[in-house]
């Protein structure tokens, strides 16, 4: 989920205007997840069935 769509329930502000320290803390951490920080967990799974049938797959080809 990106921050720009989440209102802080301290100031009802966007947490991406950074209006109260609620809403930077929670800005700065949303900021520092990782490359896969915004996929759902559905996106994630898909990725990884993907990620075992492409290694399922190689495997079989050299064997």
């Amino acid at each position: 989920m990106t921050y720009d769509r989440l209102v802080c329930a301290n100031c009802a502000a966007p947490v991406s205007e950074g209006r109260c320290p609620v809403c930077r803390a929670n800005r700065e951490r949303l900021q520092q997840e990782g490359p896969f920080g915004g996929l759902s967990p559905a996106a994630l799974l898909v990725l990884l069935v993907v990620l075992i049938a492409a290694v399922a797959l190689l495997a079989h080809q050299t064997v």
